[in-house]
């Protein structure tokens, strides 16, 4: 194949050598892969959530910098999508899938066994919802906003290539030219091809969700493999289509998908409940935000086991998506500048999850209350469906939750190949189809292995393994960000300037 890199070859050897032992012995491999996930979650909480904070802090301070005024290309560029299609495209390549897997899931299960009160009370729900938009907040935002920013400053302002090796020149020099740059790319490509493929199969877990629990197919690796076959089809035939096409319209298709199924779900659920849930919510997540934010549980075992389970591996996998969302979002975002960048990336897409987790959250933890249905005795991905089974209009609501699975999963994937080219093609903002096809291929068997061999166990441990030598990188990133855009910021002499005040004569 032509204009490919070493990262290519080194990153495609390693998922081989990972899918032969996956398939060759799935139990040890579940085994192997849970036993360091728990090394790494009990040696290195704390390291995730001081990293976490701070990078929270740093994209705060970039808003506020007079560095937000600079643009992310050059001085008279516009950019290239509109407000509307550029928000639906980077949320739906943010945590699409996500969202509707999670987005009743989550709460209910905070609510039955909460990280402090007492399971099924009034003070579980109010923690419940409150650690749901933690860790789908402003925190998980900022790792994907950061490594967005450094990408897009440094291939559109500095013209590099859209590497993540090449973010980090101020830092490491021209040593990232060479084997070194390889092997930060490589630990890049790995992350992301590690992350796609855990949310493609809780994607494919959902569907073969809710297609059980409505028609009674069977919810077994078998179906879950013709799933992830078929849709493996169509998101190569999206992504040949290119970024101008096939994921500019799917990422349209989402938001109107999750709009109407938002609403549907608004109207027919508790509706006070949501109101008043998502404005008690909001002040609790802003009042505790700095104690959730290092809470680390270290002389309570249960409790830093709840802490482990959830909050590090959100963080986990956050990063280890934020290389694939990172690339993308960058490329989406050239023309804008660093202050609507980090507005537009931290603030709008957290909200809108908010939104999201008070309307299924609420509706979810209101049935549970009612005693009709015991919802916890269903599969995680069964969980949503059998919520719109307490409803009207359920089949309805059943079959756009589906449809919105199936079009986030293809524009997950889709850009994800998209974003996987561009990182083993040099950085090539066009990179051949023939190494898009590769990296769908890899994508997809490194899913249904992961699900061969532990389910949505060995898709969490993973996560969590993949993300831990990538946020060794992200530290970089930082330091080389703040570097370059300090010496910017004294070459264009942009500095806090207090306002002229008015003579007497002007204010006549």
């Amino acid at each position: 194949m032509k204009n490919v890199s070493n990262v290519f070859w080194i990153t495609v050897a390693i998922v081989f050598a990972a899918v032969i032992f996956g398939v060759s012995a799935p139990e040890t491999f579940e085994e192997a892969t849970a036993n360091i996930q728990s090394f790494m979650t009990t040696a290195f909480g704390w390291y995730y959530l001081i990293l976490v904070t701070i990078i929270v802090v740093f994209c705060l301070f970039l808003i506020f910098s007079p560095v937000g005024t600079i643009k992310l290309g050059k001085p008279d560029e516009k950019p290239e999508f509109s407000n509307g299609t550029w928000f639906a495209m980077l949320f739906s390549a943010g945590m699409g899938i996500g969202l509707v897997f999670w987005g009743a899931a989550e709460p209910l299960s905070h609510f039955m066994n909460p990280p402090l009160a007492e399971g099924g009370t009034a003070e579980a729900h109010k923690e419940a919802m409150r650690y749901t938009f933690f860790h789908w907040g402003i925190h998980a935002w900022a790792i994907y906003a950061i490594v967005a920013l450094a990408l897009a400053y440094f291939q559109f302002r500095k013209n590099e290539p859209g590497l993540i090796s090449a973010t980090l020149k101020p830092v490491l020099g021209k040593s990232m030219e060479g084997p070194w740059g390889t092997v930060v790319d490589v630990l890049a490509v790995f992350a992301t091809v590690v992350g796609v493929a855990t949310t493609l199969g809780f994607g494919a877990a959902q569907i073969n969700g809710g297609l059980s629990f409505l028609w009674g197919i069977p919810n077994n690796f078998t179906v879950q493999f013709i799933i992830i076959s078929v849709v493996t089809v169509l998101f190569m035939v999206s992504a040949w289509s290119g970024l101008g096409k096939g994921i500019k319209y799917l990422s349209n298709t989402n938001m109107i998908l999750a709009i109407a199924l938002f609403i549907l779900m608004f109207i027919v659920g508790p509706t006070i409940l949501i109101l008043n849930m998502f404005t008690d919510t909001i002040g609790g997540y802003i009042q505790n935000i700095v104690q959730m934010s290092f809470r680390i549980a270290p002389l309570n075992e249960d409790h830093r086991s709840w802490i482990n389970g959830w909050t590090i591996f959100y963080w986990a996998w956050w990063i280890s998506w934020s290389p694939f969302v990172g690339i993308f979002i960058a490329r989406v975002s050239r023309g804008r500048t660093i202050r609507e960048f980090i507005i537009g990336v931290l603030l709008a897409p957290a909200l809108v999850s908010f939104i999201w987790f008070a309307v299924f959250g609420s509706s979810a933890i209101e049935i549970q209350n009612a005693g009709d249905i015991d919802l916890t005795s269903f599969a995680t991905e069964e969980v949503l469906f059998a919520i719109f089974s307490q409803m009207p209009w359920s089949t309805v609501l059943s079959v756009v939750a589906i449809a919105l699975v199936c079009t986030f999963f293809i524009t997950s994937a889709d850009s994800a190949t998209f974003v996987l080219g561009m990182q083993t093609t040099n950085g090539s903002l066009t990179p051949p189809n023939s190494v898009k096809l590769t990296w769908g291929v890899a994508q997809s068997t490194v899913a249904l292995i992961l699900l061969y061999s532990g389910g949505l166990q060995a898709l969490q441990n993973s996560l969590v393994i993949a993300a831990f030598p990538f946020s060794i990188i992200m530290v970089l990133m930082v330091v080389s960000l703040y570097r370059s855009l300090t010496k910017e910021k004294k070459e264009l002499g942009l500095y806090f300037k207090p306002k002229p005040r008015k003579t007497q004569q002007q204010s006549k």
